[in-house]
């Protein structure tokens, strides 16, 4: 029997099946299931003729059910099947599948915890497909979750979400995420679900330059431009909202010097209700507020005060003969030219202290790399992955599941335990920063150098020289993280490569006598070595010469950016 993922295009009701028959069976009690979670029981089928099309033998429902559901999403649907095999015999295979299926929690939340688990024991997708009679596209999914914040995987748990939301949710950052959850807890927000998701996070996620306050040319990043250039857009929105949130306070600042006796800056996503607000002009207590929306548009509305405000102003007026006299303003204490005479005065004096404090100077640095503020901007690595399978290769790899064990640990250090996703990367807000920087200081060296050190990580740029630097420094051995598996063989397509590698792990009498085979002969004879398969003798413990330290190339030819960037800082940290 061989478990693996066959489109619904290519399945067909085999006429041995017992409930064959022409008539459509009632799948009224498994179709909300199947809509919430897919299909989680494998299809017993059988090749029906070629090499790619099959008839199911068992499962005949559950096939239904999946085909209902593509049609009303639209889209053809990849179904987990069991392929017999001359000689099985399907009843005690169907029941073998869901007596393994049975082993497992009900819900892919508690699943995933299984499975992470048994990856950090050393487990591979394999093993543990093999061990629950899943295929390993369904493992890989379940540890997509482990992508998703604690929120919104308790919500999937609990059924709030359905299962192709989720999926969609995997491929967000937790920045979108966690704007999605902002929608999500809200009952008079709309969060999109489904294909709306998609679109929300594909199609509408990036930030329009016409929403900046500040100057465009000062943003450092990367602006993209649609096909007819008539829109752009911000394509890194945590260097926008540096940008912008610094706009904002100098706005503020200059209401502030103008004398409007306050300026309010609501929260992002919090709306200004005109409707529970009087129009107030400045000289009777009038203020400003600044709203801000999730997609960075900032409005501004001056001279305003709440309608309980407002009474209890003219409560205040109507005491004497009854007149309306304008609310007394007071004259703020130190003008704006004094004011920064006293910050620049008193900045001098506390940086000049903090030379003799390097213990306090560290937590200061690792609170501003966690929180920011107006002169920081430190941005979390988005490890944005090409395509789903490359996603999914690297979340169920050991050194993710074991980091990710780690930033929750460093999370509950910071008072954070039920926030998930990174630790650095803020906007600058300055009570959050002042928020971090006591914590920090409660903690020990030790523990500030664990934040610092999970801090330093989060922010290391992939596929930078220095990734090489801190790795053929630490002597970081791939073999402990990382093994070949579908998605790495799915992308090995150069057939000077393959034959390149099957020489390093077959022997060159080996390569040479398969030069002139297709590549996907040589990636199969390359797994055969692997796995010891075909009369093979296994290989342990071999990994590509891109994965060494230092890493190396195949060719001659140029591209391959991790030894050209090494190539670089060599000379800097190893004694030619």
């Amino acid at each position: 029997m061989q478990l693996a993922h066959v489109s619904i295009d290519h399945l067909s009701v085999s006429a041995i099946n017992m409930r064959h028959s022409r008539r459509s069976p009632d799948i009224s009690d498994i179709l909300p299931s199947v809509r919430a979670r897919g299909i989680l029981v494998p299809l017993l089928v059988r090749p029906n003729g070629s090499s790619d099309t099959f008839e199911i033998v068992a499962g005949r429902r559950r096939y239904f059910a999946a085909k209902t559901v593509a049609d009303e999403r639209g889209e053809a649907a990849q179904l987990p099947c069991a392929i017999m095999e001359d000689g099985d015999d399907a009843d005690a295979l169907e029941a073998s599948l869901i007596e393994n299926i049975a082993r497992l929690d009900p819900d892919e939340v508690s699943q995933w915890e299984t499975f992470v688990r048994l990856i950090k024991e050393g487990r591979g997708i394999g093993d543990i497909a093999a061990t629950f009679g899943l295929t390993e596209q369904l493992v890989k999914r379940i540890l997509a979750l482990g992508d998703l914040l604690p929120k919104i995987r308790e919500a999937y748990r609990r059924e709030e979400i359905d299962t192709e939301t989720v999926r969609h949710l995997t491929m967000a950052s937790k920045a979108q995420q966690k704007d999605w959850l902002t929608l999500f807890a809200d009952p008079n927000q709309h969060a999109p679900r489904g294909w709306q998701l998609k679109q929300w996070l594909f199609g509408g996620q990036s930030i329009s330059t016409k929403v900046a306050l500040f100057a465009v040319e000062d943003y450092a990043g990367l602006i993209v431009s649609d096909l007819f250039g008539e829109d752009s857009y911000f394509s890194d929105a945590d260097l926008f909202w540096h940008k912008q949130n610094e706009a904002i306070a100098a706005r503020r600042e200059a209401y502030m010097e103008a004398g409007w006796p306050e300026v309010v800056v609501l929260e992002p996503g919090q709306y200004f209700h005109s409707w529970d607000h009087e129009k107030t002009p400045k000289k009777k207590g009038g203020k400003v507020v600044i709203a801000i929306t999730q997609r960075g548009e900032v409005e501004f509305h001056e001279g305003y005060l709440s309608r309980k405000e407002a009474r209890r102003a003219r409560s205040n007026g109507d005491e004497g003969e009854g007149s309306d006299p304008p609310v007394k303003l007071l004259r703020p204490e130190l003008s704006g030219p004094l004011q920064n005479y006293i910050h620049l005065h008193r900045h001098a004096a506390v940086r000049l202290a903090m030379l003799d404090h390097p213990g306090v100077a560290l937590r200061l640095m690792v609170a501003h790399a966690i929180a920011g503020s107006s002169l920081w901007q430190v941005r979390v690595e988005p490890q944005r992955a090409a395509n789903a399978e490359i996603a999914a290769s690297v979340a169920a790899s050991i050194a993710e599941a074991s980091f990710g064990e780690s930033r929750r640990a460093i999370l509950a250090l910071l008072g954070q335990a039920d926030e998930d996703g990174p630790v650095a990367g803020g906007h600058g807000d300055e009570f959050a920063l002042a928020s971090v920087f006591a914590r920090l200081l409660a903690l020990s060296d030790e523990s500030v150098l664990r934040v610092l050190a999970l801090v330093m990580a989060e922010t290391l740029a992939s596929g930078s020289a220095m990734v090489e630097a801190v790795g053929n420094h630490l002597t970081v051995d791939m073999r402990n993280s990382w093994q070949p598996d579908d998605a790495f063989f799915d992308l090995l397509r150069d057939r000077e490569v393959t034959n390149a590698m099957l020489a390093d792990i077959g022997g060159k009498l080996v390569a040479e006598g398969n030069s002139s085979e297709k590549v996907k002969t040589q990636k199969k004879i390359v797994r055969d070595f692997l796995s010891g398969d075909n009369g093979r003798e296994k290989v342990e413990g071999w990994l590509p010469r891109w994965m060494h330290s230092p890493a190396s190339s195949y060719t001659e030819r140029s591209g391959f950016r991790t030894v050209e960037q090494w190539a670089k800082v060599r000379s800097l940290f190893v004694c030619e």
